[in-house]
């Protein structure tokens, strides 16, 4: 009996894989299995409840209404299991296991992965894995373990926690200043090139800086704000950029600062059970504290 328990949520759990990943691939990867043995274990399943979990779309795989409710009693197998590993265990000295963050990619790329890195060195036995997405990850479907996000979601099962401030400001680099009309004032900027964000792919209000500016038309765009940052970094044009990004290139300076600036908050998003398991506790309070202190030390050095 207990070893039909054991396949049974081995089955479930390379199912949760293909829920979370849309593919079999993808999910071969993350369990470190081939694709075909994920296609048989979700074979198994779905001949087991005699229903299809999922529809194969050009997309990937999509989870039918079945899936969709077999999803949430996995789910809840899979917090019942870490829950009593981590009971059985014990609080040790370190955090272990392996802890996914999602982020969107401004944070992704110029704070975690130094904020990561140290906590990795304090904790041998933890794996962090870091999810740059311009998009909200998505923690009904377990994309991420704990999400840092810009703002506060109002709905769902979760807890949230702001982490901290941080400032941005319209920034150029210098020799493109040099070779253009001088900005003095915002209405000035019609007269460069401007860098932002596709209107229409903005995923969260509070990444709608350049509303605030007056500008009407954004000649170079992206969904990704560490491409932004690097067409302002090499010379492109003028946009808004994270302060706390700015130390990692040489060349760029702040312009406008007393007429744009803008201040944004971090906020740390976990689901609600997980106030249960110690180990993510331990985390989330590790990773806050180091994130605060990156903020203020780079922002320093602008």
């Amino acid at each position: 009996m207990a070893a039909q328990s054991a396949a049974q949520w081995d089955d479930l759990r390379v199912f949760l894989a293909v829920a979370r990943e849309e593919s079999l691939s993808a999910a071969g990867r993350r369990l470190n299995v081939d694709p075909a043995t994920v296609g048989r274990r979700v074979a198994r399943l779905e001949t087991a409840y005699e229903t299809p979990l999922f529809v194969k779309s050009p997309i990937g795989y999509a989870l039918t209404d079945a899936g969709q409710r077999l999803m949430a009693h996995a789910l809840r197998v899979e917090q019942s299991l870490e829950e009593a590993a981590e009971d059985m265990v014990g609080q040790t000295t370190g955090i272990s296991g392996q802890i996914r963050i999602g982020a969107p990619d401004g944070a992704a790329n110029y704070l975690l992965p130094q904020v990561c890195a140290k906590i990795a060195e304090d904790n041998p036995d933890l794996d962090i894995q870091i999810v740059a997405l311009p998009r909200v990850v998505s923690l009904s479907r377990r994309e991420a373990d704990l999400v840092v996000a810009v703002s506060a979601p109002t709905a769902g099962r979760l807890t949230v926690q702001k982490i901290a401030d941080y400032k941005l400001h319209l920034a150029a680099a210098r020799w493109y200043l040099r070779q253009h009309p001088e900005i003095k004032t915002p209405e000035d900027l019609r007269h460069h090139m401007v860098i932002g964000y596709i209107p229409d792919m903005i995923f969260d209000k509070e990444l709608d800086y350049l509303n605030e500016t007056g500008v009407e038309r954004v000649r170079l765009a992206s969904n990704s704000a560490s491409v932004q940052f690097n067409w302002v970094r090499r010379g492109a044009g003028v946009g808004i950029v994270h302060d706390f990004a700015l130390p990692s290139t040489k060349g760029m300076v702040k312009i406008l600062q007393d007429q744009v600036s803008l201040t944004r908050s971090f906020y740390l998003i976990r689901h609600a059970d997980d106030r249960r398991l110690e180990r993510m506790n331990r985390f989330s309070e590790a990773l806050c504290e180091g994130v605060r202190k990156e903020v203020a030390r780079l922002e320093a050095q602008t």
